[in-house]
Order: structure tokens, then C-alpha cells, then sequence
């Protein structure tokens, strides 16, 4: 088998966030970067048409080589990771890999709350899907979640028109909803790798006890973990540092709107997933 790079996939802009953070940590590796932008958002979407885009972006990026995807976009990994690792990996390719961004998170967010009060801010699909419920749960029972969907972040930040007093009116809408529904909540998670892009504007509608969790750090680290841990993956991983960006939008938008961003020039390549 030939080595090839670390595919990451999103349905926008958002894995920018999650691949910034995981570069800084991993730099020897090569990454492809997918953005599935002319049909994002993926949150109002069914079950079924999150997983059939996310497997065609699975696909196409273990046709580019990749040997190791991560959906570092919440919907996708809330609906559509189990059925791809369970149903498709072992027809389509069994010595690949597909991880996902819930599960770190889920695995650490019990040791961050003292209040054991956690609320979840996350697209229409990932609080329908009760996946982060369903995971704290496992791992820390003890912990109550409370959940706010909030359908119009995405289509502001992939417009980038979030900072100003309409963004701010859904923002604050949204982070005030949550907190009527859990007064204790001592930490928030930022349950959608586009959220950080607007951290800082959510912090000004939340009480400065509480703690925003973002996940690119921690989604970096448990990816640097699992690549120790899984030398027969790591051996199929190329290093050249190297990195490459793929689109299905216009790439002179995809552009221009990443450069906000991301740290460095991108000179995007547009394709389409069929």
C-alpha cells in the first residue's frame, strides 16, 4: 500500500477550525482538506442525505489517497459515522479508518463541569440525533445535558455575517434559550466545528463562570493518541507536511471566506461528489 495523507472532512467552513488545531499538534503529516460547501448546512438535513453525502465525502478522499478520515463536522459524525464504520468500511475499504469529533469530546467534558450541569449549543441534526446525550451518558452518568439546536449559526458564519446585530440577536437568542432550560449549566459545548469562528461573540451572552468548550485541541490530541496507539495506521501516514484543500463551491469564494479563518494562503480546487 502506498502512504498517503490524513483526510479531513466537513460540510463547510468549520473543519478549518478543527484542522488548524490538529496541524499545529501533528506537522509532519500531509492532510487533504474537503469542504462540501455548495450543500452545506448538513444540520436541517435527514439522517439519510447527511450520510450519503458524508460517505461520498469519505469515498472520494480515500480515492485521494487518504488512508485516515476524520468528520470533523458534528452532524456528520452524529449521523452518519457508526452506519460508515459498521456498514460501508469493511466493503469499501477495511484497512482504512473514519473517526469522528463527538467522541473526544464526550470522553473528557464530565472532568471539566463542577456543577455536573453541561449544556450543548449544536446544529438542528446533532441535537436530534441525542448523540452527545447519549455518549456523556456512558461515560459519565452522572452528568445532566441540556441541549439547544441553533439552525441559523451556520448559514452566518459560512456568509460570514455573524458580526453584526442580526448574528448577534441569533447568538444571543440562542445562548439565552439554553440557559432558561439549564440554570446550573457550568459548561457549554461549542458542538459544532464552525462554532469557534464566533466564540468570542458568545461570550459576551454568558455569565463569565461559565467555561466555552471548543473542540479542535482536544480533537487534535486524541487524533495524535490514536495514531500512537495504532502503529499499523500510522505506518501508512506520508510526512511531508504538505497540504492540499478541496471544495465543492466556487474556489475564488471558498477562498476569500476561509482567509478569515485560516493562518495561511489557500488556493482551494473545486470538485463535485457524486
Amino acid at each position: 500500500m502506498n502512504n498517503g495523507p490524513i483526510g479531513i472532512f466537513d460540510s463547510g467552513y468549520g473543519g478549518l477550525t478543527v484542522l488548524k488545531s490538529i496541524r499545529e499538534q501533528n506537522p509532519l503529516y500531509d492532510y487533504i482538506y474537503l469542504g462540501d460547501n455548495a450543500r452545506s448546512p448538513y444540520g436541517p438535513r435527514s439522517f439519510d442525505v447527511v450520510y450519503n453525502y458524508t460517505l461520498q465525502g469519505v469515498k472520494r478522499l480515500f480515492d485521494l489517497g487518504c488512508p485516515l478520515v476524520i468528520l470533523a463536522c458534528n452532524t456528520a459524525s452524529a449521523k452518519a459515522l457508526r452506519t460508515i464504520q459498521q456498514k460501508d468500511l469493511p466493503i469499501i475499504s477495511p484497512d482504512n479508518r473514519v473517526l469522528g469529533v463527538i467522541r473526544p469530546t464526550t470522553e473528557e467534558i464530565g472532568l471539566i463541569t463542577s456543577t455536573k450541569n453541561v449544556g450543548i449549543l449544536g446544529t438542528l441534526g446533532t441535537v436530534r440525533s441525542k448523540s452527545y446525550v447519549i455518549e456523556i451518558q456512558k461515560f459519565f452518568p452522572g452528568v445532566k445535558v441540556i441541549q439547544q439546536s441553533c439552525p441559523m449559526l451556520v448559514p452566518l458564519i459560512e456568509n460570514n455575517d455573524f458580526n453584526n446585530s442580526g448574528g448577534e440577536f441569533f447568538i444571543k437568542k440562542y445562548v439565552d434559550e439554553l440557559l432558561k432550560k439549564g440554570p446550573e449549566i457550568d459548561t457549554i459545548v461549542l458542538a459544532c466545528t464552525h462554532y469557534p469562528i464566533i466564540e468570542e461573540a458568545i461570550k459576551k451572552f454568558i455569565p463569565k463562570n461559565i467555561t466555552l468548550f471548543s473542540q479542535g485541541d482536544l480533537v487534535a490530541k486524541k487524533l495524535k493518541d490514536y495514531i500512537n496507539r495504532h502503529p499499523e495506521i500510522d505506518s501508512r501516514l506520508s510526512r511531508k507536511g504538505s497540504l492540499k484543500i478541496f471544495t465543492t463551491e466556487n474556489k475564488d469564494v471558498f477562498n476569500e471566506n476561509a482567509a478569515h479563518l485560516f493562518p495561511e494562503e489557500i488556493n482551494s480546487v473545486k470538485i463535485i461528489l457524486n
